[in-house]
């Protein structure tokens, strides 16, 4: 069953593959990031992932999940730089 959460079922077989590694877990979540409806609420989706399967709390894909939610969390300077332009004196 797929949702909004994780619309191609990537997270949820990423829990069934027996002896998965994390840089498998971080292609995984690439691929499941991209795959959200635009505008989607990245941060809300991980939360409902992680509510859902942070139960396996020695699994890879947890400490992937986990790892995407602090980086959602973290602020970030958006645009170019605003400076003085090259050359100017």
């Amino acid at each position: 069953m797929s949702d909004g959460a994780d619309p191609k079922n990537l997270v949820r077989e990423a829990y069934r593959i027996e002896g998965i590694t994390e840089p498998e877990c971080r292609s995984i979540f690439l691929d499941w990031a991209l795959s959200l409806a635009p505008g989607a609420d990245v941060r809300a989706a991980l939360g409902v992932l992680l509510e859902r399967h942070g139960q396996a709390s020695d699994h890879p894909m947890t400490a992937v999940l986990r790892s995407g939610l602090e980086q959602a969390a973290a602020p970030r300077r958006r645009g170019g730089w605003r400076g003085r332009p090259r050359g100017a004196a």
